[in-house]
């Protein structure tokens, strides 16, 4: 009997260590793809950022005359208006003040 039970016991070990070293191979096998996975993600998003930022960046550049414009435009309204001007900043000033004193 006694031996019986211990070849039984034997068994069993030996079963689990089989199940516990496939568990194994398992979970690397599964680290390894998720690796691969999240590489591929990390690349594909760095990729579509850079193609984002080139776009923002041209339209930036194509825009840049026309902002100096309007700027200079609003520069030369402001120095032939100070009064108004002045009257202007005040109004926005009180309009972030009131929209930050909201929160």
């Amino acid at each position: 009997m006694a031996s019986t039970f211990t070849k039984l016991r034997h068994d069993l070990g030996d079963d689990l260590e089989a199940q516990v070293t496939r568990l194994q191979r398992e979970v690397k096998s599964l680290r390894k793809e998720l690796s691969k996975r999240g590489s591929a993600a990390y690349d594909d998003t760095s990729e579509r950022a850079a193609d984002v930022y080139d776009e923002v960046i041209s339209r930036i550049g194509d825009a840049m005359p026309q902002i100096a414009r309007q700027s200079r435009v609003v520069r030369k309204a402001a120095s032939d208006n100070p009064v108004t001007t002045a009257v202007i900043g005040l109004a926005l000033v009180g309009i972030l003040a009131g929209l930050l004193s909201r929160r």
